[in-house]
This record gives C-alpha cells, sequence and structure tokens, in this order.
C-alpha cells in the first residue's frame, strides 16, 4: 500500500490518528483498538464519499464503477468490490495495515515529526512530536464545538466526532473537552448519525457512516482498552 496522497485533503483516517496523537507523551491514544476505529475511519470516508452502499442491513458493498481516488482508500473500495460484507468483517480485515501509512502521511505532511531519541541513554529508536501546522489543535477545536458547544458539525466533522467517541478515547480529551454528561450524549447522537437539518439531504451517507461507526464500536467493547 503507498504511503503518498494523490490529494491535498486529508483522509478521516489521517484526521483521526492526528486527533489520536497525544502531543504531551508522544503516544497514540486507544493503540489496542486502533485498527477499528482506523478501519472505521476508512469506510466513513467512502461512504461520504458515495464510494459505498448497503445492500443489507450490517452489511456494505462498493458503489460499481465508482473508485475512491485516494491510494489509502482503494484497498478496502476493491475488498468490499468482490461481494457485500459484514461492517465487522471489513474492519478486521482492512484495519490491521492502515497505521503505519496512515502515519506515514502524517509524518510527510508534517503534522507529526519523528525525531531521533534514546531509551536509557544506550538504544537509538524514534519519537513522535506533533508538527508545527496546527492542524490538530484546529481539528480538536472543530470537535469541541459539535461536542460542547453543541453547534451543527459539517459532515466530515461530524464523523470524526463520532469516530472519536466510538474509540472510547473521549474521556482522555477530557483537558479540552469535558467529559460532562451533556458531552456523552451529544456524542451518542452523533455516533448514531444525529447530525442536524443540514445533514437530511445526506441521509444515505449518514446511515452508512452510522451503520459502521456502531459496527466498530461492538467490536471495540469486546476488546481490551489501551
Amino acid at each position: 500500500m503507498t504511503t503518498e496522497p494523490r490529494s491535498d485533503v486529508p483522509t478521516l483516517a489521517e484526521d483521526l490518528l492526528l486527533l489520536l496523537f497525544q502531543p504531551r507523551s508522544g503516544t497514540i491514544a486507544g493503540e489496542n483498538t486502533l485498527f477499528y476505529v482506523l478501519g472505521g475511519a476508512v469506510l466513513a470516508d467512502l461512504a461520504l464519499g458515495e464510494h459505498l452502499t448497503t445492500p443489507a442491513r450490517g452489511r456494505v458493498r462498493s458503489v460499481e464503477g465508482h473508485p475512491p481516488s485516494d491510494d489509502l482508500l482503494r484497498p478496502a473500495w476493491d475488498y468490499l468490490a468482490e461481494k457485500p460484507r459484514g461492517v465487522q468483517t471489513a474492519l478486521a480485515a482492512i484495519g490491521p495495515a492502515l497505521r503505519k501509512p496512515v502515519l506515514d502521511r502524517l509524518i510527510t505532511r508534517g503534522e507529526i515529526d519523528q525525531q531521533p531519541h534514546k531509551v536509557l541513554g544506550l538504544f537509538r529508536t524514534t519519537a513522535l512530536r506533533e508538527g508545527g501546522t496546527g492542524r490538530r489543535a484546529r481539528l480538536l477545536a472543530d470537535v469541541r464545538h459539535a461536542l460542547v458547544d453543541g453547534a451543527q458539525p459539517q459532515t466530515r466533522i461530524a464523523a470524526l466526532a463520532a469516530l472519536l467517541s466510538a474509540s472510547g478515547t473521549l474521556p482522555q480529551f477530557h483537558r479540552e473537552i469535558p467529559w460532562t454528561a451533556p458531552v456523552i450524549n451529544r456524542a451518542k447522537e452523533l455516533e448514531r448519525g444525529d447530525w442536524g437539518a443540514d445533514a437530511a439531504a445526506q441521509a444515505v451517507t449518514r446511515t452508512v457512516t452510522a451503520t459502521v461507526v456502531n459496527s466498530a464500536i461492538a467490536a471495540i467493547t469486546v476488546l481490551p482498552r489501551s
């Protein structure tokens, strides 16, 4: 799988991993369940681009003749073009290979920096640091605006907030997004596809994305959390 983007617009998986990156520790929140939420982000991106359809409840299939141009999304589209798949099956198939290429893209874009580092003063490794683009702060502000202020989010921000909620890591963002009952309720609304009046024209996309997000939640809840 190539790590070179075909578009200047980051994918949902890139934005999600950037949000999950924790600048203070240089780690990524939710590592134990990361492949499910990154897989969910890819499927949600396909849904938002109308590359995906739901032929039956809980199943997804690629829209024939309408592949995505982005190389990060294409393998999932090819996999789902073979036949309809259960969402959890699709997540387990496409998710495990995503972390490295998505992280490589963030490094290439300058969103995250890799710096040489020594462990115990002896062993050479690399440490992750936040880049200087400011994109993570802007994304976090948009998500906060939707979850804390109750603003009607743009479609991509709604999907991103829903996926972040699905990852089970929102409590770790308490400094920026207070973990309160109203925030929890709003996050659950976004998970269900309740994105506001402007989303009415995107009913199919919203339904597919909600199906993906809730299938990811169902899969994640049986796994240990990091």
